[in-house]
């Protein structure tokens, strides 16, 4: 069930344009990309939404345009991953499965910082029912992939440390060819935790090249900065004060407010 926040920000999109999965896929896979993130307040993001005039199709599957998303992040008992992030560190990388979960399709994928902060992901096909386990033939793909991305394996062993979930809606502009999501009802649990909501905000990602795209500028023109923002290092830091986070000290203060989950 969609939440107000979700409402709103979906509202805004019912006269556009949609395209389709295998359209969107083939006009703009970017599996290697730009991202810029933004927190924006849910009725705000709505308002830019419905004030950005430029050609914009939104992603609908079966008549729907918001999907439900879960992510489970893998890392060492030392938090390698995490602090790697948290250094700045050229040659991190994140490990998680996502699943699709209106359409209960899984895959693991790995994630690594490239040449000029852009971002590789990889991924193979994985049963949903292991979304929260590696297999061994899971952690054999992230040892082969690490291997050839950065050169090196994690130390230890890898085991479940974050999950995440949201609903998610896709934008593709034809103009520039990228494309952008809008996040909802983002959740962060810890194993055995409570699960806690980012309360009455969104997350606005662009995926695009090297330059920004014409959401981005509309963003900026009307004073939405990038915010540094990861859903995992992010929301390890928030669930977890004891971390370093300098990296999003003025994220965690400035654009998260966050509320017990239902």
């Amino acid at each position: 069930m969609s939440t107000p926040a979700t409402a709103v920000v979906v509202s805004n999109l019912g006269s556009l344009r949609p395209v389709g999965l295998e359209e969107l896929n083939s006009e703009a896979a970017l599996q290697t990309r730009v991202d810029r993130k933004y927190v924006v307040p849910a009725r705000f993001a709505g308002q830019l939404l419905a004030t950005f005039r430029a050609d914009v199709r939104v992603l609908e599957m079966d008549g729907s345009r918001s999907f439900a998303y879960d992510s489970v992040y893998f890392d060492t008992a030392g938090l390698d991953s995490y602090l790697l992030a948290a250094r700045g560190r050229r040659r991190r990388y994140k490990i998680r499965t996502r699943t699709y979960v209106d359409s209960a399709v899984s895959f693991l994928e790995v994630k690594t910082e490239g040449a000029r902060e852009a971002t590789v992901k990889e991924r193979i096909p994985y049963l949903p029912e292991d979304r929260a386990r590696l297999t061994a033939e899971g952690l054999e793909y992230v040892r082969e992939t690490l291997t050839a991305a950065v050169g090196s394996i994690p130390p230890g062993r890898l085991h479940p440390v974050l999950e995440t979930r949201y609903h998610r809606t896709t934008l593709y502009l034809p103009e520039s060819g990228s494309r952008a999501t809008i996040d909802t009802d983002v959740t962060w649990q810890r194993p055995g935790r409570a699960a806690w909501v980012l309360d009455d905000a969104v997350i606005l990602e662009t995926k695009s090249g090297s330059t920004a795209g014409p959401l981005d500028r509309h963003l900026w023109a009307h004073g939405v900065r990038p915010s540094r923002i990861s859903k995992f290092a992010t929301g390890m830091a928030a669930l977890c004060p004891d971390l370093p986070a300098n990296r999003w000290n003025r994220t965690l203060r400035r654009s998260l407010s966050l509320r017990p989950a239902a």
